[in-house]
């Protein structure tokens, strides 16, 4: 079995590469291969990752190329994780939207928009080229924003699944919080990448009892302050929101915070610098645990676990994915793209029954999806105008002089990957 990353280069790497050597027995890959054009990244990340497999005593091979056809020909499937622009665009971002007071983040509101017209084309054409060398291959995206992106590949025909790490990580702490196996965690997750609520936790599977009331009463301050969220909101609401939804329901105080200190893409720069050089250590043979305060916990897991599934070697029978929405979400139109539990083979996965969502948060979504019809298009098509309607139709912008001035500063600060502008 043969998997490819693009984006082999990332310091994330080393956890996926941990969790392919451990999970080998789930998903048994015999090469695996890195893509990514920063040659000097991708030697020191393709040395640690031969070295962490050798240390595990996994038999398969591993490359590193800067050439994406020879690198995706013949994959089973493969994993989408770039990021455009690097950390230097993800801190124009997080910080530019701050000066209309809207959210500076790189998958939310303006920041989330600019990173959408970055990606979309790039991740399309990485999908071409695929489907011209393997047009079996599966495409697993994990590259935010994964909903627009998905969106994007599907609308495009590509055989395409979106991943995210939200809800195994929500699955991790629950199971620690009740004392069971995760494989015992079923999440009643729903909503958009980013815009999800845990509306029920059950053991055993779909149909099990459901502890979510027993895990709020019982852990609901220690759930609340992982999410940086007030205990009695989620008291009143009886759901656990996705710490996402904070950009939401406490904006301004994150915008508060977020003009008090630097941005998480510098925090996440300096980082980088430290695990690189870790990296460059030829005594170094497991990911170093600094690579824990990076982001992306559980990922390697959910990865192997998707990958497995998709090519019918194991893997869990029900998994959170992002896919189409075919009448899940009976308000939304039937492509959109929708975050929630799913079975999936390797036809792909098949999206559970949901019960109907509250109001509360079913019009958020449907605001959210509306604004990502619009991001879809603005980065497909391009033009000032596009990117106006898409921002003044997010809900956290709204109002004409902000998406007026976002515009311009978005385009300004990204005109060198926008090719219309």
């Amino acid at each position: 079995m043969k998997l490819t990353v693009v984006g082999g280069g990332s310091t994330y790497t080393p956890e996926l590469i941990d969790g392919f050597a451990r999970l080998r027995d789930t998903l048994p890959v015999s090469e695996l291969v890195l893509v990514d054009p920063a040659a000097d990244r991708l030697e020191l990340i393709g040395g640690l990752a031969r070295r962490i497999f050798a240390k595990l005593g996994h038999p398969g091979t591993i490359t590193t190329t800067d050439d994406l056809d020879a690198g995706v020909a013949d994959a089973d499937a493969v994993l989408l994780q770039l990021r455009v622009g690097g950390q230097a665009a993800r801190n124009n971002d997080e910080t530019w939207p701050l000066t209309c007071g809207c959210i500076g983040q790189e998958t939310t509101g303006a920041g989330g928009l600019a990173k959408a017209l970055r990606t979309v084309p790039v991740v399309l054409d990485i999908a071409e080229r695929v489907r011209r060398t393997n047009p079996n291959a599966w495409i697993i995206d994990f590259t935010n924003p994964v909903g627009i992106v998905t969106r994007a590949l599907l609308s495009a025909g590509h055989k395409a699944v979106g991943l995210c790490n939200v809800a195994i990580g929500f699955q991790r702490r629950f199971a620690d919080h009740l004392g069971v196996a995760p494989s015992e965690v079923h999440l009643d997750h729903v909503g958009l990448n980013h815009l999800t609520w845990e509306t029920g936790v059950r053991l055993g599977g779909p149909q099990g009892e459901d502890v979510l009331p027993k895990l709020l009463a019982e852990h609901g301050d220690t759930i609340a302050s992982s999410l940086s969220l007030p205990r009695s909101l989620l008291d009143r609401l009886g759901v656990v929101p996705s710490y996402y939804l904070r950009y939401f329901y406490a904006h301004d105080e994150v915008v508060r915070e977020l003009r008090t200190k630097p941005s998480r893409a510098a925090e996440v720069a300096a980082m980088e610098r430290e695990l690189l050089e870790m990296y460059g250590d030829p005594a170094l043979d497991e990911k170093p645990a600094l690579l824990a305060k990076r982001g992306g916990a559980f990922y390697s897991e959910a990865a192997v676990d998707l990958a497995a599934a998709l090519l019918g070697g194991g893997g869990s029978p029900y998994q959170v994915v992002n896919t189409l929405n075919r009448g899940t979400l009976p308000f939304l139109p039937d492509d959109a793209v929708i975050e929630v539990q799913a079975e999936v083979g390797p036809d792909g996965p098949r999206p559970l029954a949901v019960p109907k969502l509250d109001p509360l948060y079913a019009g958020l979504v449907a605001n959210v999806t509306a604004y990502e019809d619009l991001a879809l298009d603005a980065a497909l098509r391009g033009g000032r105008d596009r990117v106006f309607r898409t921002l003044l139709a997010h809900p956290l912008i709204g109002q004409v002089e902000y998406a007026d001035k976002l515009t311009d500063e978005l385009i300004a600060h990204n005109r060198e990957h926008l090719a219309w502008a």
